[in-house]
């Protein structure tokens, strides 16, 4: 299984981008593999609006089965949810930490949005 996680940069000791829709990017954890990518998210960074539903997308193409992230509006969630993918808030520190988290069943699935649309 491979998962999401938003980060700011394109490594594994970057940190977990707050922002999901405006997050830099997505680092594509490949479980099994041990493995990952950056996806970058660099047409959502200024965007008027629509940044997490666009977020949601790219992050839906990559065949995830989580994401993992600071926080998620209500759209977002939304089309991630639709999809099939956990979601997981509230995550802070270096990409490799919330993924050893992961790993360790640390995390807690989120049930809903944690902030409100717009959220900057």
């Amino acid at each position: 299984m491979k998962i999401a996680v938003s980060s700011t940069a394109d490594t594994s000791d970057s940190a977990v981008d707050l922002r999901f829709g405006r997050a830099s990017g997505f680092i594509i954890y490949d479980l099994e593999k041990e493995s990952f990518e950056f996806v970058n998210n660099e047409q959502n960074l200024n965007a008027m609006q629509g940044a997490g539903v666009q977020a949601a997308q790219i992050v839906v193409n990559q065949n995830v089965g989580a994401l993992i992230t600071g926080h998620c509006g209500p759209k977002a969630f939304k089309v991630l949810s639709a999809a099939g993918i956990k979601i997981f808030v509230g995550a802070e520190g270096s990409i490799k930490e919330v993924i050893e988290k992961y790993k360790n069943n640390e995390l807690q699935q989120a049930l809903e949005a944690d902030v409100k649309g717009h959220w900057v």
